[in-house]
């Protein structure tokens, strides 16, 4: 997966390099970071409501929708996939820290 993940990012690069009449990517970054966080918001309601209501195809559709504008958002904001991959390899080696991750700040 991370391989598709890596060319699709690169394509969304692509188009913003490069942009391409009647493309949805070049579309987004020409309306800015602020319609590129309107649409990952809606997918990802869209992927909260597919997976509330059990329907695994659809779960899967919304989900697509919800990482290919991540990664429009991730290449407007410089963030490269290695980025995130590096960040959660971190994630991937610590265990145990269940409790550390339920601590609740009272202050805030």
């Amino acid at each position: 997966m991370n391989d598709i993940i890596k060319d699709l990012y690169e394509v969304i690069l692509e188009r913003r390099a490069n942009p391409t009449e009647g493309s949805y990517t070049c579309y987004l970054f020409d309306k800015g970071l602020d319609k590129i966080l309107k649409k990952v918001g809606e997918e990802c309601a869209e992927t909260i409501i597919a997976a509330k209501n059990g329907d695994k195809s659809e779960t899967v559709l919304e989900i697509s929708d919800l990482i290919f504008h991540l990664l429009v958002m991730m290449a407007n904001e410089g963030i490269e996939v290695e980025d995130v991959a590096a960040e959660l390899e971190k994630r991937r080696q610590k265990s145990g820290n269940l409790k550390k991750f339920h601590q609740v700040d009272k202050n805030s």
